[in-house]
């Protein structure tokens, strides 16, 4: 029996090890920012496991924007790089294997790095916006902003006055418009939603198609414009 047990502890040890490796290497398959933030913002920097922009003046806010899963940061470097323009301290993390739900807390590191900043919104792309529903909800950030995204039954802000800024598109084949419906009521009572027409999930960022999306009816420029128009009027009502 003793012989059986230790076999069998040796066999699960075995596939759990086989599992982790799996999972690791399907973690690191991910998706790159594409040549079209050269061509709109020229090379991205990263500082310390971040892109980080910051504004010419004294920065009005912060922004962190939690990447997609296995979408690496450079991706939303326009966003970013625009938001800063606007007058905000603006960064998208690099994440613990590339999955944001397993970082959720990144965003203190730069809230810490800009002690001077009063007023702090965190959101984030598809699974990095559960990501930031998480954090908004133990941080007490002033605001959250889901693209492509939707907080869960655990970090819903029904009832809360949290200023929530639900941005969704009406090609998404993957957080659709029917998903974003139904999950309304987790949203809180200053919540404001918007759809980009004709808009898709991948073009939340700028690093070209995603298994199980849908084709987008524009370019991926126009939905990145009217992410950052949607976004930077929005910041700008909360003052």
């Amino acid at each position: 029996m003793k012989r059986f047990l230790k076999f069998a502890f040796f066999i699960l040890l075995g596939l759990l090890i086989i599992a982790g490796i799996g999972f690791y290497v399907w973690s690191q398959q991910t998706y790159a920012a594409s040549s079209n933030i050269e061509e709109w913002i020229g090379e991205v920097d990263t500082d310390d496991g971040w892109v980080v922009y910051e504004p010419d003046g004294e920065p009005e806010g912060g922004v962190v924007l939690y990447p997609g899963a296995k979408v690496e940061p450079e991706a939303y470097s326009y966003i970013a790089e625009q938001l800063s323009e606007a007058g905000y301290v603006a960064g998208v993390p690099n994440v613990r294997l590339n999955l944001a739900l397993l970082n959720a807390n990144k965003a203190q590191e730069l809230v810490d790095r800009y002690p001077d900043i009063e007023e702090w919104y965190v959101g984030g792309h598809s699974l990095g916006g559960v990501a930031a529903a998480t954090f908004a909800r133990e941080k007490n950030a002033d605001g959250v902003i889901f693209l492509a995204s939707y907080p869960t039954e655990g970090s819903s802000f029904a009832g809360t006055d949290t200023p929530v800024l639900s941005i969704y598109a009406e090609q998404d084949g993957l957080s659709t418009p029917a998903k974003i419906e139904e999950t309304k009521a987790y949203l809180s009572d200053e919540a404001e939603l918007h759809e980009i027409e004709g808009g898709n999930h991948a073009q939340f960022g700028v690093y070209g198609e995603q298994k199980g999306d849908n084709q987008a009816d524009i370019s991926m420029k126009e939905q990145q414009d009217e992410i950052v128009e949607v976004i930077t009027d929005w910041l700008e009502a909360q003052k």
